[in-house]
């Protein structure tokens, strides 16, 4: 078979999407001979394929054809490719010189070309770079423009879901899903080049996945999906769908295939060569495991994590939380609420926050937290975070010794919960209408409500919950109507503890624990240290 039949053959399954079928029959021929836009073409298959040594090749090569015929034009597109793809191999020294050099090229084009809409899509990720998301902003507008100034709806699709990712950082939520939605629109036609497309897909899901609107999340997560199977061999792109899909997954109370999906991504980051986003993968998991009581295999996903340049904050504060190092999750969430600024990042970790915050008997931060978690619920118009907004302040109010004052918040999140077919979350809702119903009395109420909260962990492998609910379930372990942390502190009185030695040993502040003795000798109905330590030892609290 001649040179003219390979090339047929492999621009024909190119165009079929057949990556590495194209790929392998390009590669048997001489490099040399090949046209620019044979090399091209070559250079996106491999980089659909995760092959970015051989994209990088291809797209050098093509970008010497076009500059050795006289093709500027052409030759500034191959430099845009030539920096995305090192972008997204983490070279960026190497992307930042291809984009200066395309950027050269443009200067002897015509004003106004398609030419410099690419390359200032790609200047656009050094201004995030450098956390400058005005700049940012403002090249992904003149990309769009320029890109609806052609009629090349690659650009339009990629600069509009730019657009609309800036203008979420920049706190105006709605219109940035508006934009976000917009891009899918314009991907929906599925005439975009399959590069371009994939950026679409995992751009606009990620920005919904950050403020929490797990609706499209989920429903452009499926289209992301069916568009992967259809190409067969593709690798890049198949890692984000594998982490959106164990996002969903773990949403919607499937554990298991979550944790499959997680591991997938993991995977499939590794053959893509994108090491930096195995972090988020892995941080992922370990959110997962933690709160399915593998506190082993959550320590070692985030470590995995942070070998990888990704925070797994604020999983690992509550992972510290459960292995009862108080001290080294507070000082995490101190430090992560004092580093965050944007709305968007703030209300990824401000209910993790309250949970530490209460564990320490903060009320006060706590409260601040939930009411800051609600005004973001509010400015973003987002359920799922009015829902976590409402058992943030339920468990707020809990603490507080108002458990009639937590009842309303708890059900609201439970029904919001239940209707948006989050099962975790919503046992945990249930779980704590129980707790405030058995504080009250309402023995009866709160058995139910603890019995169904146990059923829902069970059926999803919540095991650290159920050990909680089955110790909630059993008043004996807390005569008299003590609290858990007043039975703490109540021990460390009967091993002669001060208030001061107890508020180090609990991290807590001396106020606090001069609030808990209280409490206990009045549930106690004693006035002394030394009374409250004998009913201790008469109890077998100690």
């Amino acid at each position: 078979m001649g040179v003219v039949d390979e090339l047929v053959r492999a621009r024909a399954e190119f165009e079929r999407g057949e990556w590495a079928a194209a790929l392998e029959r390009w590669s048997t021929l001489d490099p040399d001979g090949l046209t620019a836009t044979d090399l091209e073409s070559a250079g996106s298959a491999a980089q659909l394929l995760g092959r970015l040594d051989d994209a990088v090749d291809r797209y050098r090569r093509a970008f010497e054809a076009r500059t050795a015929s006289d093709d500027p034009a052409g030759a500034a597109l191959c430099a845009f490719r030539l920096s995305m793809v090192l972008r997204s191999a983490s070279d960026h020294s190497a992307a930042s010189a291809w984009l200066s050099r395309g950027e050269r090229l443009v200067t002897s084009l015509p004003e106004g070309g398609i030419e410099a809409g690419y390359l200032t899509f790609s200047r656009m990720f050094n201004h995030l770079g450098q956390g400058d998301f005005v700049g940012a902003l403002a090249c992904a507008e003149l990309a769009t423009e320029a890109g609806r100034r052609h009629g090349d709806p690659g650009l339009v699709a990629v600069g509009l879901c730019a657009q609309g990712r800036m203008t979420i950082y920049g706190g105006h939520i709605p219109d940035g899903i508006s934009l976000l939605d917009e891009s899918m629109l314009e991907a929906a036609s599925r005439t975009l080049e399959p590069v371009l497309l994939g950026n679409v897909y995992c751009t606009a899901i990620e920005g919904c996945q950050e403020v929490s609107d797990f609706r499209r999340v989920e429903e452009w997560t499926q289209q992301l999906q069916r568009w992967c199977a259809e190409q067969p061999g593709l690798v890049t792109f198949t890692g984000q769908c594998a982490l959106h899909r164990g996002q969903v997954m773990r949403a919607r109370g499937a554990w298991d295939a979550a944790a499959d999906e997680l591991t997938a991504a993991i995977e499939r980051y590794r053959l893509a060569g994108a090491f930096p986003a195995i972090g988020q993968a892995a941080c992922e998991l370990g959110d997962l495991l933690r709160v399915r009581g593998d506190l082993a295999g959550a320590e070692a996903a985030y470590r995995t994590s942070a070998e990888h340049g990704f925070d797994p904050q604020p999983g690992s504060a509550l992972l510290w939380l459960v292995r009862g190092s108080h001290a080294a999750a507070l000082g995490a969430v101190r430090r992560l609420l004092a580093e965050t600024r944007t709305a968007v990042a703030r209300s990824r970790i401000l209910a993790a926050a309250v949970e530490v915050l209460l564990a320490v008997d903060d009320t006060h931060a706590a409260r601040e937290c939930a009411s800051e978690l609600d005004e973001h619920a509010a400015a973003f118009g987002s359920d799922v975070l009015a829902a976590n907004a409402a058992l943030a302040w339920g468990h707020v109010e809990l603490a507080s010794d108002d458990p009639a004052g937590a009842l309303p918040y708890l059900r609201k999140a439970h029904q919001a919960l239940v209707r948006l077919d989050m099962p975790y979350e919503a046992a945990l809702a249930q779980s704590a209408i129980g707790r405030a119903l058995q504080t009250l009395g309402d023995t009866e109420s709160a058995r139910h409500a603890l019995a169904s909260a146990r059923q829902a962990f069970v059926a999803i492998g919540a095991r650290p919950d159920i050990e909680a609910l089955d110790r909630a379930m059993v008043p004996a372990s807390r005569p008299a109507g003590l609290t858990d942390r007043e039975v703490e502190v109540l021990r460390l009185v009967a091993a002669g503890r001060s208030n001061a030695q107890i508020a180090a040993e609990l991290v807590l502040s001396d106020r606090t624990v001069a609030r808990h003795l209280s409490n206990i000798f009045a549930k106690l109905d004693v006035g002394s240290r030394t009374a409250a330590a004998a009913y201790a030892f008469e109890h077998d609290l100690v």
